[in-house]
């Protein structure tokens, strides 16, 4: 990885250590803009682009990011060669430390366009675009896939496909560490119906001591995300860090030894705050930015009051510090008299 900010993180720890998962809708460069306020460290995801999309459409909107977004990887979603290779130049060119290829995702529209993870059906394929990949920059390109497709569960399905992708020089494979059923289940569905195994992640890491093994899959908490580096290089999270991403605050120091950038919820709400105030100026509605930071109160007095707030559309015209205000206010009072309340209760139960 190319940036400062990722020289630092190799120096001592693997740039895959900690991460945030490519989430279609969810990963967009608002939302790793406010993901980098709690966490300097982990790495960050794009939204799954297709190959189509970058070759043939709107280059910017694909791929514009923020600088502080560092470290960030971009996810292709193609099975081409050729046309991978001339998305990963784009990748390079537009300063991007790594770029990623899908072969995890289930959903039906990007089966129809031959990619995703009915390319673990296609290792030749898969190897082919790696290869062409490498070929053509000097990015680490890594893998993203499942531990086997439909009813197909042995370990060797899986340790054949890393083997065959590593012989095409991929050295990062991220597991999701379930089977991907390619008809009768939503994409939602194939995260939560078939079974995690991560032993068969850890069997891959023992199997191939020399490449970097991250488990994807049914992380939760800190616990979790430590105890699976017992066992393989890397934790990549999904959905928990989006609905949770308070918990990011402390990543930084567990897992890096250093100091994160999130000092208090109230120091990120008013950075944060700042950021939708130049998306107002550059002529953008802080309503785009906003729905990525509607958990950070979560599992706080007067936080469901806060949400609300930012998501009701009477108040999507105001002026966004107007709404930041009254939302903050609102938390507060709740706040306030959740405090109180207990102080009763517990002066209450002293006195009995």
């Amino acid at each position: 990885m190319k940036n400062e900010v990722s020289q630092q993180i190799s120096e001592t720890f693997s740039p895959w250590r900690l991460s945030v998962a490519p989430m279609l809708d969810w990963t967009d460069k608002h939302c790793r803009t406010f993901h980098r306020l709690l966490t300097r460290r982990t790495l960050l995801y794009t939204e799954m682009v297709t190959t189509g999309a970058l070759l043939h459409g709107d280059k910017p909107r694909h791929l514009d990011f923020n600088e502080v977004e560092h470290p960030v990887a971009l996810q292709l979603g193609g099975s081409e060669p050729a046309d991978l290779a001339a998305c990963a130049k784009l990748a390079e060119q537009w300063g991007y430390d790594e770029v990623n290829l899908n072969c995890g995702c289930p959903s039906e529209r990007v089966q129809r366009g031959a990619f995703g993870a009915c390319l673990m059906a296609e290792p030749g394929l898969v190897a082919d675009g790696v290869k062409a990949m490498r070929d053509a920059v000097s990015l680490p390109v890594t893998v993203k896939h499942r531990i086997g497709i439909d009813k197909i569960e042995s370990y060797e399905f899986v340790r054949d496909f890393v083997g065959q992708i590593a012989d095409a020089g991929c050295e990062v494979f991220i597991v999701h560490a379930r089977n991907a059923w390619l008809q009768g289940l939503s994409p939602k569905e194939n995260r939560e119906v078939p079974p995690l195994r991560y032993e068969l992640v850890h069997q891959l890491k023992r199997e191939f001591p020399q490449l970097t093994i991250v488990l994807n899959g049914g992380i939760k908490s800190d616990d979790e995300i430590a105890e699976q580096l017992q066992h393989v290089d890397g934790v990549m999270v999904g959905r928990q860090a989006y609905h949770e991403p308070w918990q990011m605050a402390g990543w930084d120091q567990r897992f890096f030894g250093q100091a994160g950038p999130a000092q208090s919820r109230e120091q990120v709400e008013a950075d944060w705050l700042q950021y939708l105030e130049q998306q107002v100026a550059s002529g953008r509605p802080w309503t785009q930015a906003m729905r990525h930071a509607l958990g950070l109160w979560n599992g706080q007095a007067g936080s469901r009051r806060w949400r609300q707030i930012w998501s009701d559309h009477q108040y999507k015209a105001m002026d966004v510090r107007a709404v930041a205000q009254l939302a903050s206010q609102s938390r507060s009072g709740i706040a306030a008299q959740v405090e109180a309340h207990e102080a009763r209760h517990q002066a209450e139960a002293h006195l009995s």
